[in-house]
């Protein structure tokens, strides 16, 4: 997720703190001369939002909306924050911001407000998850942890972690996930993945080892397959299936993103 774009850039304790508890990225300008030119289609870019406080200078603040909201392409949600004898002053101006919080206000309240306004423009402030029974996979930080607790991967471990993972139940050989994970122009043999698939293993634990099986003579298959052999073969034997062959149970998966 793109940083927040707060003014100015020297936000009050509260307002950092409340952005610091929710990892919300945030970048500070003290003006509109510290803004990077809009590109060719007129967005604002790198930026997921704005955060406009308006401290003892409702003036700067409003003129500061009033840019955001003059460029081709608005930067929106835009949340912005007042004091409460400057409610008053915000008669007419609806159209300069999405939102607005009175401060001082309970850190819990400003991300709150953040992320309706973030839900309301069909983002979102939690980060890309994958998530496997104890075993959880950031896609934003490339960190990986199981039962809580942190691993320590190189890159290509985790990228294998992440590929498994993000395909359970699924077997794959060897040179497929050489192709997949390692790209086409690695020249490395297939043992390069059963090495790193034992590093991957230890590092899981023993309890958690299993999540990565073997599957002899094939490859490797993340997670567990619910298949029910003879639950298959009643099913066939009712022509349950789709040519009147068994049917087999769809595997279970407990995965997020």
């Amino acid at each position: 997720m793109d940083p927040l774009l707060c003014f100015p850039a020297d936000l009050p304790a509260e307002v950092t703190l409340a952005l610091q508890s929710a990892g919300l990225g945030h970048h500070g300008v003290a003006g509109t001369d510290d803004l990077a030119a809009p590109g060719p289609d007129g967005r604002t870019a790198g930026y997921s939002g704005a955060l406009v406080v308006a401290g003892d200078d409702m003036t700067a603040a409003v003129a500061f909306c009033r840019h955001l909201r003059l460029r081709e392409v608005p930067l929106a949600p835009l949340l912005l924050a007042i004091g409460p004898h400057q409610v008053g002053e915000l008669l007419l101006r609806d159209d300069l911001y999405d939102d607005f919080c009175v401060l001082p206000a309970r850190p819990e309240e400003l991300v709150a407000r953040l992320q309706h306004l973030f839900w309301r423009t069909g983002q979102s402030m939690r980060p890309d998850i994958i998530e496997y029974g104890p075993l959880m996979l950031n896609l934003e930080t490339y960190q990986a942890a199981v039962a809580g607790r942190v691993l320590d991967l190189t890159y290509m471990e985790y990228e294998l972690l992440r590929f498994l993972a993000g395909h359970p139940a699924k077997v794959f050989t060897r040179e497929t996930l050489l192709s997949r994970v390692w790209g086409y122009e690695y020249y490395g043999g297939a043992r390069t993945v059963d090495v790193h698939i034992r590093r991957l293993r230890a590092k899981l634990g023993e309890e958690h080892a299993h999540l990565i099986q073997t599957v002899r003579s094939v490859g490797y298959r993340f997670g567990q397959v619910a298949w029910h052999p003879g639950v298959a073969q009643r099913n066939g034997a009712a022509g349950s299936g789709p040519t009147g062959g068994p049917a087999v149970a769809p595997a279970s998966q407990t995965t997020g993103a």
